[in-house]
């Protein structure tokens, strides 16, 4: 059977119950994206935008009752609470708009649904529709969550890429976090005393132990835990500081398109190349990046990190100069 991976969501082929399911999906996000992009709407402005979506409404009005459904639907699923002002136009708003704009779940929840609907949408085309797999066992994923809501400690058998064979031990689950199309782990590990990260991909088993519970720290903050950090390496003792970068024009585009992390500010131009600076621990992961952009990227500050990656493209250069290619 064809199928379709936007995120972790696995989309299979539409049978005649999911295209029942997609008409009403994507009904409930044709409203919230229509009230989300409008931040405030009249019932009646929204009915006009209704009717001008001759595929979904056929020119036909949206009935209030059938409006106000809806309004649930999109609250059960998405997490969206639509909510309508009580003075002047009446209009409707999301209340809750900023979960939408500050990257949390329901954002990530609402993007992957939309898209996930619009391929729904286009299977007809899936042939010209190129998608990259996400190499996440959903099995796994559904049991850490289980793990992490009640507080079950799991044991893990796990490959790590720097030893010969896989070792099994006990963690428990704090949050999982998504980088670079991956998912991973924050647990912590009652061997060492301490919170360590695990790829799911590298899970080679994972089993529930219910009757090993363990508490979560009330402080445990799962975004401070990874605020400082570039992708998800937390454990090399590299200390938060200010990094400045010098880039070419062609790729600060990028850059401001796409910030390598949150506390990206750009700096006053010089020597017509852009300044950006960053507040993050510069850990093995963020070295690769700035390599992978190559002669378009100069560290600036601080000093031992541009030594670092002196060192790196220095080695790079001698490979590269050898003359022996077997």
């Amino acid at each position: 059977m064809p199928s379709f991976y936007i995120g972790s969501t696995y989309l299979c082929s539409i049978t005649n119950n999911h295209k029942a399911m997609s008409k009403i999906l994507n009904k409930y996000i044709w409203l919230a994206e229509t009230i989300y992009k409008a931040h405030k709407i009249t019932f009646e402005e929204i009915n006009e935008e209704w009717r001008k979506e001759i595929d979904f409404s056929g020119g036909e009005d949206l009935p209030l009752r059938t409006f106000h459904k809806w309004r649930i639907g999109v609250e059960d699923l998405l997490g969206l609470v639509i909510e309508c002002e009580r003075k002047g136009r009446y209009a409707y708003y999301i209340a809750n708009e900023g979960e939408i704009a500050n990257g949390t779940l329901k954002r990530w929840l609402f993007d992957t649904i939309t898209e996930g609907n619009l391929l729904m949408e286009n299977q007809r085309m899936k042939d010209r529709i190129l998608l990259q797999h996400t190499p996440t066992n959903n099995q796994q994923l559904k049991t850490i969550l289980q793990a992490m809501r009640e507080n079950h400690t799991l044991r893990v058998t796990y490959h790590s890429y720097y030893r010969p064979s896989a070792t099994t031990f006990e963690a428990e689950p704090y949050c999982v976090k998504m980088f670079r199309r991956r998912w991973y782990m924050a647990a912590h590990s009652p061997y060492y005393n301490k919170v360590m990260v695990y790829a799911l991909d590298r899970i080679v088993n994972l089993e529930l132990l219910t009757g090993n519970k363990f508490a979560l720290p009330p402080d445990f903050d799962a975004k401070a835990f990874f605020n400082d950090c570039f992708g998800v390496i937390i454990g090399d003792n590299t200390a938060t500081e200010e990094v400045t970068l010098r880039v070419s024009e062609w790729q600060a585009h990028y850059l401001r398109d796409l910030p390598l992390h949150a506390s990206q500010r750009e700096l006053a131009p010089k020597d017509n190349r852009c300044t950006f600076a960053f507040r993050l621990r510069p850990t093995f992961d963020f070295q690769q990046e700035l390599l992978s952009l190559g002669a378009d990227v100069e560290v600036i500050e601080p000093h031992w990190l541009r030594e670092t990656m002196k060192e790196k493209i220095r080695e790079m250069a001698e490979r590269y100069g050898e003359e022996d290619y077997s």
